[in-house]
Order: C-alpha cells, then structure tokens, then sequence
C-alpha cells in the first residue's frame, strides 16, 4: 500500500511540476457593503483589508486556491429612527478560482478568473446607538458564507495585482423579527501578491 501512495504522490508531484506551480502571498484592500431590502435602512461601504496565501496551477489554464483572512463588514442606519449599527466581520476566505492567461509570457501575463469563495466567519463586532436596542446581533449573522469571485489580473516579474469582485450568494444576515434584511455581501477587492515560487 505504501508503495502505491509513493508512487501516486510522485506522480502528482510531477504532474504539477511539468503543467506549472506558483506559490504566493498576497495582501489586499477591500470595499465591502452589506446590501439590504428596504427602503428604511441604508447601508455604507466599509474599508478593510486581506492577508493569505494563494497556490496557482497551471499553465494558460490554471485553477488558483487561496487562503486568506480579510476584514468587511457594513454600516447600517435608520431612516425613521435613530439607531445605528456599524457590523465588522473578520473571515477565513477560501476562494477556488479558475483562470485563463489572456497575454502569457515569462515576465508579463494578463489574467482573468472567477469561482467560488467560501466565507467562514471567526469573529464578529456589533457597535450600536447608545440607549437603543438594536435590532442586529450576534446571532442573526450566519458563520459560513458563500460568494462567487471574478475579476482581472496581471503578472510583472514575480509580483501580481488582482481586481475582484466578490457577490455573496446567501443571506448573511438573518431576518430579524420583522426587519426582512436580505442582506448579501458585496464586495471590491484589490491585492498585491508575490511569488515565491
């Protein structure tokens, strides 16, 4: 049996050698916004920030997992009342994109790509109005997210820059009581990578 896994683990080695293998860090800003369903509430964007990794395969046609924690989150306000919520969010974000090198050479490649993202939710901070009860807590925000990623890039030398959109595909935020929030998350994301490989 070992003598399979060696065998298989040689061959994956090699498969990946020969069809090409980046490995990279990167970081990046964001722009997020919490969408919402009703005319009484608004919502801002909110400014945060990405760090992780990213694994690239392939040659023209690559598939690029990544890793990375990131910051968003969103603003609420009432219209008709004075409360105020200002919800950020930290999130392990598990992308799984598939991209295409439109220009391919040995220093400059001209990128796009598009998948899914998993979003899973490790901390949470609600700020509120003082002396209201908010009607958002905790509770009501889901702790695994679903997205969908696409955008463009470009490759110089050993550095790369992505710009992304990211389109939440489920309800991040629960209907509280008779709020119907309907809130998705959306997102612009600019990073900055290296390869190291």
């Amino acid at each position: 049996m070992k003598k399979y896994l060696l065998v298989f683990v040689f061959l994956l080695s090699a498969s990946i050698v020969f069809a090409g293998l980046n490995v990279g860090i990167k970081v990046g800003y964001n722009a997020a916004k919490l969408s919402v369903n009703m005319d009484t509430i608004t919502t801002n964007f909110k400014s945060g920030f990405q760090i992780g990794a990213f694994l690239r395969i392939g040659k023209r046609l690559y598939v690029q997992p990544e890793l990375y924690y990131t910051t968003q989150g969103g603003v609420f306000t009432s219209n008709i009342s004075n409360w105020k919520q200002n919800v950020k969010l930290g999130s392990l974000d598990i992308p799984l994109l598939l991209g295409f090198k439109i220009i391919k050479n040995n220093n400059l490649n001209l990128r796009i790509l598009a998948g899914p993202a998993a979003s899973i939710i490790v901390n949470k901070t609600i700020e509120g109005t003082e002396n209201i009860t908010d009607p958002i807590t905790k509770a009501d925000i889901n702790t695994v997210n679903w997205n969908i990623q696409a955008g463009a890039g470009v490759d110089l030398w050993k550095f790369t820059l992505d710009v992304r959109y990211q389109f939440g595909l489920n309800q991040l935020i629960k209907d509280v009581g008779n709020l119907k929030f309907n809130s998705h998350n959306n997102v612009w994301v600019v990073s900055l990578g290296f390869k190291i490989i």
